[in-house]
């Protein structure tokens, strides 16, 4: 038995000898294979939204309306499409809600007095923000939106 396990332990040593390089060899290892994309988990709720949108200059589009996506619901009225968007940008991993960086550079244009604000939840998140078409920034962050904010252009 003691014979055997001289063997064994010989054989694995001769093993890892020759896997070794020899001094100043160049080891060339297989590129790392790349990580699984992570799935974002199902958020346990509903996305549950509350718009609120004025002075659009449209009064089919101005009002309170209640968006839940998962599936899609509400008195929105284009809840499907809306909630479509916000699949779309949470795959892009796009945040909507967010606001524009303080130091972001704008064109200084107006796009009209329409504003909104967006409360809730969104893929598991408090959401409350506002929305105006003040300058480029704020109108391309409204545009963004779509449909979940009107469209507010002729």
């Amino acid at each position: 038995m003691l014979r055997r396990l001289v063997l064994t332990a010989t054989a694995s040593v001769a093993t890892l000898a020759a896997a070794v390089p020899a001094a100043g060899a160049v080891v060339l290892s297989p590129p790392p294979l790349p990580l699984p994309l992570l799935e974002r988990p199902a958020p346990e709720q509903p996305d549950r939204l509350t718009v609120i949108v004025s002075a659009t200059g449209n009064t089919r589009t101005d009002g309170r309306y209640e968006l839940e996506c998962g599936p899609a619901g509400g008195t929105h009225p284009s809840a499907e499409s809306a909630c479509s968007r916000l699949e779309e940008l949470a795959r892009e991993q796009q945040d909507p809600f967010a606001p524009v960086a303080e130091d972001q550079m704008c064109t200084q244009q107006f796009g009209g007095p329409a504003t909104a604000r967006v409360t809730g939840t969104w893929q598991g998140r408090q959401v409350d923000a506002t929305f105006d078409r003040s300058n480029g920034c704020e109108i391309s962050r409204w545009q963004t939106l779509e449909p979940v904010l009107p469209n507010t252009r002729s």
